[in-house]
């Protein structure tokens, strides 16, 4: 059984409000990436991966371009990372990265979200320390070694690498993740990443169960229906319905 992290992939809602959230939370991260970054994907690993995963999630090609050419005019606005930490129902453990414009405001969102469930939000580094912050890559593959080989050959500090059901997953330290991504290309060519994502790796878990698990699962909701929130990470483990 591999180890438990949550693939950030979106699901598709069902609304056309809900899914408007989704393009725009993929539009804003894609826009700060290539702000940052470069809006060229092949010098960017960072724009490729999220464009790769937008496409897989069926973000409309033209959201994709709007947040490109934001981008590329330098205008727009001007978006800042942000994290918040604290202890949600069950006392498990939650992270939540934002991307902002107005701090004081989406400080305001989410702590009422925190509020509203009864939970607690803490001060920075109150649970994160908990969390590995990790560069993941899952696909296709069986040959351990040979992945091991590459990496190690293009001196990236690999964290584990583990092995399951005919799929190979790379776990490095997030300062890791542009070269750990290069020297996989490098090596094997184009690979169809199941998993390209940078995300907070739990050390151990908080069974939830019952109210526990229900007021989870709607503070969860509450949270991704922020527009400045782009992703919750938790240590919660809540029976599948």
């Amino acid at each position: 059984m591999g180890r438990a992290y949550q693939n950030r992939k979106v699901s598709m809602a069902k609304t056309a409000d809900a899914k408007t959230k989704v393009y725009s939370k993929y539009g804003r991260e894609i826009y700060v990436s290539a702000k940052s970054g470069g809006v060229d994907p092949a010098g960017n690993l960072t724009l490729r991966g999220l464009i790769e995963r937008a496409r897989k999630d069926q973000v409309p090609t033209h959201v994709i371009d709007k947040a490109l050419d934001k981008a590329r005019g330098g205008g727009g606005e001007d978006f800042s990372p942000t994290r918040y930490e604290g202890f949600g129902p069950g006392n498990c453990m939650v992270i939540v990265d934002c991307l902002t414009d107005n701090p004081n405001r989406t400080f305001g969102d989410v702590r009422g979200c925190f509020t509203k469930m009864k939970a607690k939000i803490g001060t920075p580094g109150s649970v994160s320390h908990m969390f590995d912050h990790c560069a993941i890559l899952a696909f296709a593959g069986e040959d351990e070694d040979a992945v091991l080989e590459a990496l190690m050959e293009a001196d990236v500090d690999v964290t584990d690498i583990e092995s399951e059901d005919g799929r190979l997953t790379v776990f490095a330290p997030h300062t890791e993740y542009a070269k750990a991504k290069q020297a996989l290309i490098d090596t094997f060519g184009e690979l169809d990443f199941e998993v390209d994502e940078i995300q907070f790796v739990a050390q151990t878990t908080t069974p939830l169960e019952g109210e526990d698990a229900a007021a989870m699962e709607k503070f969860l909701g509450l949270l991704n229906d922020l527009d400045d929130v782009q992703n919750v990470f938790h240590n919660a483990e809540i029976p599948e319905a």
